[in-house]
């Protein structure tokens, strides 16, 4: 037996950049610190120089989720895709597929997966016909490792998990075309074989939630679950936007395994230095340290300050991608008589999500004409996307007063779904309604200061619907958890549900206008299936939007609103939004609202009272 030898390899992970290249907020049309790739290959070149033995990964989403590239998708490729050709001049090890890469369909991913020089693996994701993998489900690198001034090589297996969700969310470019599998099942099957290779090492780059260690079959996050296997040396997750270690606990481990979470748009780089010693037996892990290391900090004032500089040859990678995006998203489309904003969306009945709305009812209303369903109530359901929860206080709708770009549109819907309808009875209505109103914490009546909403539950399932009038009645329980499961059957927050005026009776029929990502089944809305669709248009549903905006000359006023609260005397909860929504609390009704103070995170929280 030799003497063992030790030596230090740094694994580099980014996930969820979501085409977020420069460090812009095209949205909004002003630099942004706190993202971009180009920001975070100065911290990858920083790490590279402190230790020579790196491996540099990506764990997904980094396709789509900026208006780059979207227009990228929706313009074609010239050449090389930006993120791709950014991904190969950094030399990325490897990387797998996130949900995200099939938002634009997979003409356009096969293509823009073409070049890349770094191998893309995914155990879970396969193609049909004939069950064949879509991508290799693990790949092996070879690193030449110095210890003791002699180079020994490691052989390292890297195998890539997606969301089974994915054919759902993506129903409409994917189904017949790609089916998933649990992540778990997939992770032990492939996992011995990756084994069988005579790895030294494996990371699983699981583009998941952290989730529980022991998930239910076809969980959407189950990343603690793959840390928690035999055989598993290391872990990234990702895909809920989150960080991992926290700041307090720099080297906290997932079921006792190494791992990092690095946010979001290259807000974080990964870092986990694995110790490695060889003796005659191989190699062995025998200490580690995992850390986050941040583009930007935010300031006590709420002010995000960057911490490094733009990489140059990154942003000139990206700066033909990054003008054209410029230019499109500075088109003039016409003008906004009033603030439009979405500060106060989820507690009240919010303009920016019933333009939206409208916008669907508009186009549904003209393709029903002459059809069977013309003579039912049009209906429209939406949501607000940009409601701040993890994107940060930053991440709001707001439209001034003045002319309305192109940039206000995505700004409005993020997503790329394209406009359905299903027919609904007024039970799913109201069930489709305490779906959504499962957003709230149950309130207790005459107590002070209670947190209401529910930090788990995503905005983007908070459908509002417009075309009924209704309230919301928060000292009952939730019928819903976070998730989507029944966990109150019997409990009703919807209240005085009427239509015209009316009570709405549980075999009212109804056409409701949404979206595909809805009724592919993406959060087990009652009623909300493939199989229930009248309707599918084909048509984005921003582009919806830009016609109806187009041909209105600009915003409408939405009306009075739909919804509230039922009251509660001598009740107030507690409410997050951004700093900037202290300008429009005017039009709420006199003591309604006061503004408690900036918090740590750079919200500013409100009390209001019921």
């Amino acid at each position: 037996m030799t003497d063992s030898l030790s030596g230090t390899l740094r694994l580099l992970a980014t996930s969820d950049l979501h085409t977020q290249i420069m460090p812009w907020d095209y949205l909004a049309d002003v630099p942004c610190p706190g993202r971009g790739l180009a920001r975070l290959a100065t911290l990858i070149a920083r790490a590279r120089a402190e230790v020579p033995d790196c491996v540099l990964l990506d764990n997904g989403d980094f396709l789509q989720g900026s208006p780059m590239g979207d227009l990228v998708a929706a313009a074609g490729i010239d050449g090389i895709h930006p993120m791709i050709a950014a991904m190969n001049a950094l030399g990325y090890d490897a990387a797998t597929l996130g949900n995200h890469e099939f938002s634009h369909g997979l003409p356009f991913l096969d293509r823009s997966l073409r070049d890349a020089t770094f191998p893309i693996v995914t155990a879970n994701i396969f193609a049909e016909p004939g069950h064949r993998p879509f991508v290799a489900p693990f790949t092996v690198l070879t690193r030449m490792l110095t210890l003791g001034g002699q180079t020994h090589p490691l052989r390292i297996g890297v195998m890539g998990f997606a969301p089974p969700q994915l054919v759902t969310w993506d129903h409409q470019h994917l189904a017949g075309a790609i089916t998933t599998e649990d992540i778990l099942t997939a992770a032990h099957r492939t996992l011995p074989l990756l084994r069988a290779t005579g790895v030294d090492l494996v990371i699983a780059l699981s583009h998941s939630g952290i989730g529980d260690p022991t998930p239910l079959p076809g969980t959407e996050n189950a990343s603690a679950a793959v840390a928690a296997l035999p055989g598993v040396d290391v872990l990234v997750a990702g895909h809920t936007h989150l960080t991992f270690p926290p700041a307090d606990a720099p080297d906290a481990t997932l079921s006792g395994t190494p791992a990092v979470m690095p946010g979001f748009f290259g807000s974080h780089l990964g870092v986990i230095d694995l110790t490695l010693t060889r003796d005659d037996a191989g190699w062995h892990v025998v200490d580690h340290r995992s850390r986050l290391w941040p583009i930007a900090r935010r300031a006590a004032d709420g002010e995000v300050a960057p911490l490094v500089s733009s990489d140059a040859a990154i942003e000139a990678i990206a700066a033909p991608a990054h003008t054209a995006t410029l230019a499109w998203a500075r088109q003039r489309i016409g003008h906004n008589a009033a603030p439009l904003h979405s500060y106060f969306s989820l507690i009240r009945a919010c303009a920016s999500v019933r333009v939206v709305s409208r916008a669907q009812t508009a186009h549904v209303t003209r393709a029903l004409a002459g059809t069977a369903f013309a003579g039912l109530p049009i209906l429209s359901a939406a949501a607000p996307f940009r409601a701040g929860g993890r994107g940060g206080p930053e991440n709001y709708s707001h439209i001034g007063v003045g002319d309305l770009a192109m940039r206000h549109i995505s700004d409005l819907y993020i997503h790329p779904n394209t406009v359905t309808a299903l027919q609904i009875s007024g039970s799913e209505l109201a069930a489709w309604l305490e779906q959504s109103a499962s957003l709230y914490h149950r309130i207790r009546p005459g107590e002070p200061d209670q947190m209401l909403i529910d930090p788990d539950f995503p905005s983007f399932n908070f459908d509002n619907i417009d075309g009924v009038n209704y309230r919301i009645d928060l000292s009952r329980p939730s019928r819903h958890d976070a998730q989507g499961a029944i966990v109150n059957p019997g409990s009703h927050r919807i209240t005085d549900l009427r239509h015209d005026g009316a009570p709405v009776a549980p075999d009212a029929r109804f056409v409701l206008a949404t979206n595909s990502y809805r009724t592919g089944g993406s959060g087990n809305f009652p009623g909300a299936r493939p199989d229930r669709v009248i309707y599918a248009s084909g048509r984005l549903n921003t582009d919806v939007l830009l016609d109806h905006i187009v041909a209105q000359g600009g915003i409408p006023a939405p009306g009075p609103a739909n919804w509230g609260f039922v009251p509660m005397p001598g009740t107030s909860v507690l409410v997050d939004t951004s700093p900037h929504a202290a300008r429009f609390t005017d039009d709420q009704p006199q003591g309604t609202l006061r503004p408690l103070g900036l918090m740590p995170d750079g919200f500013l929280r409100y009390r209001l009272h019921l």
